[in-house]
């Protein structure tokens, strides 16, 4: 990584100086079949020709290319010798005129690590995929570049490729005396061009509206993904999502999709959920799913489309200056999928989702030492690398929900309506979307952005109730909180809604009454007088940003009736209340485990539940006393299975206990169920046992020594593919050994041989809750090694050893303090590095104040 960051000053001063009129990109991936070229890293051609201004003629700039070797550089008809003016990471450009024209001509190297242009041979056939991954800034990896987003510019692709294989790009492609060309885009940032290609399987369809004004859009549509995943591609309801997303952005942003054909990629070892490259969409290939999945599963995969979808008009028409601004595509993004979702699909309980999963992400994010306002001080790429977080995502989104209840929908809407017709292949800042806003709101937006976009930390919000005599409500507060490393009270549009049970039973909703809470007290005068509540929710029906608190009364209510709320919503809010409560050590983990245990068997939404699940295991193994993990794992198992027995045949929720019951599964009769559910043995009525479920089984079966080598190759014979061959290496890294652990260690820490994806599945299987003590020597290793690990690999591998194999399995004082020590001695570290260990550090000190409080300290 040394010499391959770009600073915001850089980025800034060069901005200042050049404007580009447009880049012509010839790529030779001929190259990635057949034996590699010999020593050294596989190559392949890359020409670049870049015709750019200079409003400062004589003046010094520079280019940006990552590369083994250049062979050939070309300013304005002159030859430069790549050796003087070529470092590894930017090219020299002096006496630069006012029009300029740079060619470059580059052998790049392939990666393995999904940054840049990836390579993947599929073990199945062995057939090669090539698709490339940019953001931030990784196309400099592909072709030679002004790697920042405000450069924009229109770009030609050519690529030469296999005789057998179809390549896809940006724009349409056609075939010529065996070189794809493709149009020329629309003026874009370099971080979201793409090429695709290879023997993929591709779907097509198509998409026509016709506008009230009489004009007709028809996009072509197109769907693709590896050979060996054709038989489980569900094609039909990717377009189906596809198209009612297009029929919903259109209505509402009107401005017509610009970029032409709208190809979605599904493919292999991809570090991101997807990538909003215009006319050319990539995406993880897991969302292809091989076995049977939940409701939950196609939802996300849905939100996923969805909010790439958006990023066409929020990133791609109209792009931040800066990473500064990252939020400006992210959290609209982010908060489109939901709102499409609901909007225009089948997943009308999208936003359930989004207040149970997505903020959650967002709270755990916005405690750390790392918080940041929603709109960041990015410093340079590195900054940029680790910004794509909750807070960018999911608490902008949070706060773009807030300021809809706070501007009304029609003039939020109607301010992105201008904010795209004024800057439509532009790039902007902060002010320029909230002056639209102010124009159709007529809101003061200068107060709101303060408090919510340039200011960082959650509040809490908890209820005050004092009833009268006569048992009614004499009046109702909100009192408002916040950290004191992050002070600031924010302005919150919220819902306060009473509950009380039914004569049958169930707790609904009797009263509600929004209002603007606003310091550290406010009193909701309409609902004074108001029958007496056994539970009070705040912030109901999830309008801000907030975290949840409960009066003694309330809390009371949910230990007892939790499984009685009516509301899918509301219960959903409850659930995220209590568990943030269980992370900051006001509520036991094992307190919140018996929730669980008691009412997550009538929850109905299928997200929910799955999320639950998730939440418990980590109370488990993260918040819980030491002393009681035995007892609560045990609790766990026995629960999972007996709603696991319980459940409806072939329903969602038995799936759901299933994989849960796996996740907890020690105790030898768990352990021995599991192995005749593999071999046939023991049958559970309608759970069907698929390929995927099958690994889900062997996960704990080998951490806890039962399922050997010799069984988990007979697995992986059974399922000889790419997705197979990870979860091999995944459940082979997590036996209980102490040559295993080494081995494991050493391939991911002293070896960049693993592709990303393996690298991913190797710490995923390394460290296991049951096996802490045989963790205890890699805590002095892992300290000796990250600065290193950093500095020699990619930020995307280096980024996944520091957190992945951070010790926090080996959860002690001890740990703390040599988190502490490191901190102390590396004062100088990369500050990215830095952040990492002290993100790492912060969960570790907050599950030990968790596990006190557990533990009745």
């Amino acid at each position: 990584m040394p010499g391959e960051n770009l600073s915001r000053d850089e980025a800034r001063e060069r901005a200042a100086l050049l404007s580009v009129d447009g880049y012509e990109v010839s790529l030779d991936v001929r190259s990635a079949v057949g034996a590699a070229q010999g020593e050294g890293p596989r190559t392949f051609r890359s020409v670049t020709t870049i015709r750019f201004r200079c409003n400062e003629p004589g003046a010094s700039s520079f280019a940006d290319l990552i590369a083994p070797s250049v062979t050939a550089v070309s300013l304005n008809g002159r030859d430069l010798d790549p050796s003087e003016v070529f470092d590894g990471s930017r090219i020299a450009l002096e006496d630069l005129a006012a029009d300029n024209e740079l060619v470059v001509d580059a052998q790049c190297a392939y990666s393995r690590t999904g940054e840049g242009l990836h390579r993947f041979v599929d073990p199945e056939d062995g057939e090669v995929y090539l698709y490339t991954q940019y953001e931030p800034a990784d196309s400099r990896r592909v072709f030679a570049n002004f790697e920042q987003p405000d450069l924009k510019a229109p770009f030609r692709f050519e690529v030469r490729a296999p005789e057998e294989w179809t390549v896809w790009s940006n724009g349409a492609g056609e075939r010529a005396d065996g070189v794809w060309r493709f149009a020329e885009t629309k003026p874009i940032s370099t971080y979201i061009t793409c090429v695709v290609a290879g023997p993929y399987h591709y779907v097509t369809d198509s998409y026509e509206r016709v506008f009230e004004d009489g004009t007709r859009l028809e996009i072509p549509l197109g769907a693709l993904c590896r050979k060996g995943l054709a038989p489980h591609f569900d094609a039909d309801d990717v377009f189906l999502i596809t198209k009612q997303g297009l029929d919903f952005f259109h209505d509402h942003f009107d401005y017509p999709y610009p970029f032409g054909k709208y190809d979605q990629a599904f493919v292999p070892e991809y570090n991101l959920g997807a990538m909003e490259n215009p006319g050319m969409v990539t995406f993880r290939e897991e969302y292809i799913f091989r076995g049977k999945v939940t409701r939950a599963s196609y939802e996300g995969r849905a939100n996923t489309i969805l909010h790439e979808m958006a990023h066409m008009w929020f990133g791609d028409l109209v792009t931040m200056e800066w990473w500064d601004d990252l939020w400006l595509k992210e959290s609209f993004a982010d908060f489109m999928g939901a709102f499409a979702n609901v909007g225009a699909t089948r997943f009308k309980d999208a936003w359930i989702t989004f207040a149970n999963r997505r903020k959650a992400w967002a709270y755990r994010a916005d405690q750390l030492p790392s918080t940041h306002p929603i709109t960041a001080d990015i410093r340079d790429l590195e900054d940029a690398k680790l910004n794509f977080d909750g807070i960018t995502y999911a608490k902008g989104a949070s706060a773009l929900k807030q300021l809809v209840a706070y501007v009304g929908q029609d003039a939020f809407l109607e301010g992105a309506r201008r904010y795209f017709k004024r800057h439509a292949y532009g790039n902007t800042r902060l002010g320029d979307l909230l002056s639209v806003l102010e124009e159709t709101s007529g809101r003061d937006m200068a107060a709101w952005s303060r408090s919510w976009l340039q200011t960082a930390g959650v509040n809490s919000l908890t209820p005050q109730v004092l009833l009268s005599a006569a048992g009614t409500v004499d009046e109702l507060a909100v009192v408002q909180e916040a950290a004191e490393s992050h002070p600031e009270l924010r302005p919150h549009r919220v819902a306060v809604g009473l509950y009380r049970r039914t004569a049958e039973g169930a707790l609904e909703r009797y009263a509600r009454a929004e209002v603007d809470v606003e310091g550290p007290r406010t009193v909701v005068a309409e609902l004074a007088g108001a029958q007496a509540p056994e539970l009070v929710l705040v912030n109901d029906d999830d309008l801000t940003y907030c975290k949840t608190r409960f009066d003694a009364t309330s809390l009371a209510t949910l230990r007892e009736h939790l499984g009685a709320l009516t509301d899918p919503l509301a219960r959903a809010l409850c659930w995220s209340a209590l568990w943030n409560m269980t992370r900051d050590a006001l509520l036991p983990a094992r307190d919140f485990a018996a929730l669980v245990l008691r009412f997550a068997g009538r929850e109905s939404d299928i997200g929910v539940l799955q999320m639950l699940h998730a939440w418990t295991g980590s109370a488990l193994v993260h918040y819980a006393a030491p002393d009681w993990r035995e007892t609560g794992g045990r609790l766990l198992a026995e629960g999972a299975l007996r709603e696991l027995r319980d459940a409806a045949p072939g329903s969602e929720q038995q799936l759901a206990w299933a994989r849960f019951f796996a996740s907890v599964a020690s105790e030898e009769g768990d352990l021995a169920l599991l192995r005749g559910l593999l071999d046939g043995t023991e049958k559970i009525d309608g759970l069907d046992v698929d390929q995927e479920l099958r690994w889900v089984f062997l996960a704990p079966l080998a951490a806890h020594g039962v399922a050997d080598e010799a069984v988990l190759a007979a697995e992986l014979a059974r399922d000889d593919t790419a997705s197979g061959k990870r979860h091999q290496v995944r459940c082979l890294a997590s036996r209980p050994s102490e040559v295993v652990k080494a081995q494991a260690w050493a391939q991911v820490v002293e070896s960049d041989k693993l592709s990303n994806a393996l690298v991913e599945a190797t710490i995923a299987g390394f460290a296991q809750p049951s096996q802490r003590e045989l963790l205890a020597p890699y805590t002095e290793k892992y300290f000796a090694a990250i600065e290193r690990v950093w500095a020699e690999r990619s930020i995307q591998i280096g980024m996944d050893v520091v957190r992945g194999l951070f010790p926090s399995l080996r959860d002690s004082r001890e740990t703390l303090d040599a988190t502490d020590a490191w901190l102390a001695a590396h004062e100088g570290a990369a500050p990215a590095l830095r952040r990492l260990v002290l993100e790492a550090r912060d969960d570790l000190a907050r599950a030990l104040r968790a596990q006190a409080c557990d533990g009745g300290a």
